[in-house]
């Protein structure tokens, strides 16, 4: 049986030993909601040997950039994510996107301080941000509601 895709690139990025912690609607599953999302969204910290690590792990997803700007420290500090779609033979293009800063949670450092670590079959461990910060990260991605303005 072959794993998913969402496994498979979560494997890849833990082989090649990315610091990163999963976030966005694939966290929320592992915490237990009912998300249905097919791509995966990552925080990841900008040193250059991690960025190093995370390149290399692209060329073994066959990961094309699908939107702009490029992956470089520079554009991820600034609060730029970096979309990919993954065209390795059995990752369905899955889209990853790569973020280090998000509106309204606090730096990478302090998210990787409160991480917790999962256990998934087939994967080994996977770092995913606290309930807290998903949960505050999940909020700033969404447009107020013009019903509570005003």
């Amino acid at each position: 049986m072959n794993p998913s895709p969402i496994a498979r690139v979560l494997s890849i990025l833990g082989r090649r030993k990315v610091r990163e912690l999963l976030m966005g609607g694939q966290a929320c599953i592992l915490y237990g909601a009912a998300e249905f999302t097919r791509d995966i969204d990552i925080a990841v910290a900008v040193a250059p040997d991690n960025l190093r690590r995370l390149r290399a792990a692209l060329l073994d997803l066959e990961a094309q950039q699908v939107y702009f700007p490029a992956l470089s420290a520079p554009v991820l500090r600034r609060g730029h994510a970096c979309h990919f779609r993954c065209l390795a033979p059995g990752l369905r293009r899955v889209r990853l996107d790569v973020m280090t800063r998000m509106r309204g949670v606090e730096a990478f450092s302090e998210l990787w301080k409160r991480r917790v670590g999962m256990t998934l079959p087939g994967v080994g461990r996977v770092d995913a941000l606290s309930l807290p910060d998903l949960v505050g990260a999940k909020k700033t991605q969404r447009d107020p509601d013009p019903e509570s303005e005003g």
